[in-house]
């Protein structure tokens, strides 16, 4: 017998429209003794929604990581409206996560098994002189690189890989295959941005792979030989994980054309 049924309330899902600075936050997953996006998301919802929340959201980010978008869900039989929930939440979180939209969403949505594909994109600040802007928001890195060079190695990731080779020990996966759909750097002025996109991305892998294309930018390595580093699977022979704080998620897709960008 269902809810209605039964003359309840049925529960709605709702879809949430987020950003956040994750130099604070243990990353988003919820854990027992550090701080983190999701429990302090949690707690807010719950104080509004007056029960417990539990929120599923698009990607476990590691700590220090941040998010320019982010898609997240829970379920509730509050009935404040969608178009109310971010500004009531809002004023129960903390300046650095904020809560942009709410949408209705389908009862079987959720945040990360209806999400195709996501966009990160690491930042890295190329100059002698450092930034204090920039401060755990982008890679102070003084030595003058390359860009050329390093496009055209980020670009070796572009593709259906097993990403092995630049993963780091950590959530166990079914399969480390994965598809890269464009994976290229940019610099305007003193910034440059690596972007990739994937269907699916694995423990540090963007870091590890921006770790890589900064190899090749030293000489360290040759962009060529990225497919046979990729092709070993080994995680000695790519570059080195980069510092969390210049990682950011920033584009999402989904069918719910209402979550993009």
């Amino acid at each position: 017998m269902s809810a209605q049924e039964r003359g309840e309330v049925a529960p709605r899902n709702i879809a949430l429209k987020l950003m956040y600075n994750g130099t604070a936050y243990h990353g988003w997953q919820v854990q027992k003794t550090q701080a983190t996006v999701a429990e302090t998301l949690e707690r807010a919802l719950g104080t509004i929604c007056g029960h417990p929340v539990k929120v599923v959201g698009c990607g476990r980010t590691d700590a220090g990581v941040h998010a320019e978008r982010y898609v997240a869900n829970f379920k509730t039989a509050s009935r404040i409206p969608c178009d109310r929930l971010p500004l009531a939440v809002n004023t129960r979180l903390p300046e650095d996560i904020v809560v942009s939209a709410a949408f209705e969403a389908g009862e079987d949505f959720n945040a990360i098994g209806s999400c195709l594909k996501k966009e990160y994109t690491y930042r890295i600040f190329n100059s002698r002189i450092r930034n204090p802007f920039y401060v755990n928001r982008a890679y102070f890195y003084p030595k003058l690189l390359d860009e050329a060079v390093m496009d055209r190695a980020a670009r070796s990731f572009e593709g259906e890989h097993d990403f092995r080779a630049v993963r780091s020990v950590g959530t166990q996966t079914k399969t480390t295959v994965r598809t890269i759909y464009y994976c290229y750097v940019t610099r305007s002025g003193d910034l440059l941005e690596l972007k990739v996109c994937a269907n699916g991305f694995l423990y540090n892998m963007v870091r590890a792979i921006t770790g890589t294309v900064l190899y090749a930018a030293e000489g360290k390595l040759a962009p060529e030989d990225i497919p046979a580093i990729l092709s070993s699977g080994n995680r000695t022979l790519a570059g080195p994980t980069v510092p969390p704080g210049g990682l950011y998620l920033t584009k999402l897709w989904y069918k719910d054309e209402r979550l993009n960008g």
